[in-house]
């Protein structure tokens, strides 16, 4: 999940759906500004879901349809930011 770029009114959240080891890109499963954003955090933090800031991300992805895949020119951006989660919660060895 991309958090948001604020904490105010303008907050933006996008949440992304990848299944390990998929061929398939990612698919964008929430999208939201101000107290949608924030709604989308809160049910994120409630379920443990590990949420990377990222606002340049955030604006880029909030311009994806829901249940859309995430377009070519993010695979890079989003890479980065699942290997993070795979990281952090053990499912990839800290160095690949």
């Amino acid at each position: 999940m991309s958090a948001p770029r604020s904490t105010g009114d303008d907050a933006l959240a996008v949440a992304l759906e990848y299944e390990v080891g998929s061929r398939e890109a990612p698919r964008v499963t929430a999208k939201g500004q101000g107290a949608i954003a924030r709604q989308i955090i809160a049910v994120a933090e409630e379920n443990g879901i590990i949420i990377e800031s990222n606002a340049q991300l955030a604006e880029a992805l909030s311009g994806v349809e829901l249940d859309e895949r995430i377009p070519m020119e993010l695979y890079e951006a989003v890479a980065e930011v699942i290997g993070f989660v795979l990281r952090a919660t053990g499912q990839l060895e800290p160095d690949s």
